[in-house]
């Protein structure tokens, strides 16, 4: 009657269970384990927090970014919105202004001392970094100027249109951040790895060559501005701000550089201003961040030279033409109708001054010369600069 009684008070798997052992007597009772509740919990928790740090970050870096934007003013030379969606290659034009920060009143302008045109094919993985000498020789408003001068007088759009037409390459974005800025930014990322290619003590860079090397923001900076005792002077400089920003980029996807994401956005919105849109940087991610794979360095070479009692670097039209080409079969644009003749003349544009120059200012980087090949093929964007279809 009492066995009757507490099969009652049983619930039914425990019934079960009783009935199991009754026919199994070796059978071994079953052990709770409320450890497993406990981690399902925690696990539960860390999702949610997971998603809800992602969220926070993701909406925190994309409202700092906007704030980095800032137009030319000026219709591209092609439709990059197609390209990107397409994902072709695109070129960035880098800016760097040797400057401590951007916003120093309405009459705050900069000379880019820095120039790099990146181009990025995401089909063969592979960039490319080419240099333009600050001393290069343009003609801006019917007069001869050095291309540093470009934004200065003309804003981002005057820096990007006297590139294009220095190599009739189309520029699709630029990014200008100032030398000072970028000391915030590399600390933010917690310093970038680098082997020195010489040895040399300079401010709070003291590298050996072929030692590999940590440098935090300030010593970065130092390694990338000294010129004085490099036997290449201003190229050699130009080699070592490439050098740097190669080793931003490669380290940009390091767990260091996603913890201090908030850090680094903060800093690039203090200290850069470019016309690609918070839209634009998200479907870079996506199509083209395995594009660094392989990267190539170049330098426009130029030859000294005096005109109006200042020094410039002018460009041949054999080394323009050359340096063209590459970049327009690294962008997959046609080479078939370009020919040496096209750059005979100076590189000429026209520009007003610009507000832009005065609301914002920033930095960039630098390398040499070394060959590279790829298919030539045509793009179907239609838009037309000096004559020549992109």
């Amino acid at each position: 009657m009492s066995e009757n009684n507490n099969n009652n008070e049983m619930g039914p798997r425990e019934r079960r269970y009783r009935q199991q052992q009754q026919r199994n007597p070796h059978l071994k009772p079953r052990k709770k384990r409320p450890w497993l509740v406990g981690l399902l919990v925690v696990l539960g928790l860390m999702i949610v927090w997971g998603a809800y740090w992602g969220t926070k970050t993701w909406n925190a870096a994309k409202d700092t970014m906007n704030t980095t934007y800032q137009s030319t003013g000026s219709t591209k030379a092609r439709n990059v919105d197609a390209v990107i969606k397409k994902g072709k290659p695109f070129s960035i034009l880098l800016l760097g202004t040797d400057t401590g920060a951007l916003g120093r009143g309405k009459n705050f302008s900069a000379r880019t001392d820095t120039m790099i045109i990146a181009t990025i094919n995401p089909k063969k993985e592979s960039m490319t970094l080419t240099s333009i000498p600050r001393d290069t020789q343009v003609m801006i408003n019917g007069q001869s100027q050095k291309i540093n001068a470009a934004y200065t007088i003309g804003g981002a759009s005057g820096a990007v249109k006297s590139v294009e037409k220095l190599l009739d390459v189309p520029i699709d974005f630029y990014v200008l951040i100032n030398m000072g800025g970028l000391k915030q930014i590399i600390n933010a990322m917690g310093g970038v790895t680098i082997t020195p290619k010489m040895t040399f003590k300079y401010g709070h860079a003291n590298v050996k060559k072929g030692v590999k090397i940590k440098l935090n923001g300030a010593a970065a900076l130092d390694y990338s501005r000294m010129r004085y005792y490099d036997p290449l002077g201003d190229y050699g400089r130009q080699k070592r701000q490439r050098q740097i920003i190669m080793a931003m980029v490669s380290q940009s996807n390091s767990l260091g550089s996603i913890a201090n994401i908030e850090k680094i956005t903060k800093q690039l919105s203090n200290n850069m201003r470019t016309d690609l849109t918070w839209n634009d940087m998200v479907a870079l991610d996506t199509k083209y961040k395995n594009a660094s794979h392989h990267a190539k360095t170049y330098t426009l070479q130029g030859t000294d030279a005096t005109i109006d009692g200042l020094s410039y670097q002018v460009a041949s039209a054999s080394e323009r033409y050359k340096i063209s080409k590459k970049l327009r079969t690294q962008l997959q644009l046609s080479t078939s109708s370009l020919s040496e003749s096209d750059f005979t003349d100076t590189a000429s544009i026209t520009t007003g001054s610009s507000s832009s120059s005065s609301s914002s200012s920033s930095s960039t980087t630098t390398d040499s010369t070394q060959e590279t090949t790829t298919d030539n093929t045509t793009t179907q964007d239609s838009t037309t600069t000096q004559g020549t279809q992109y």
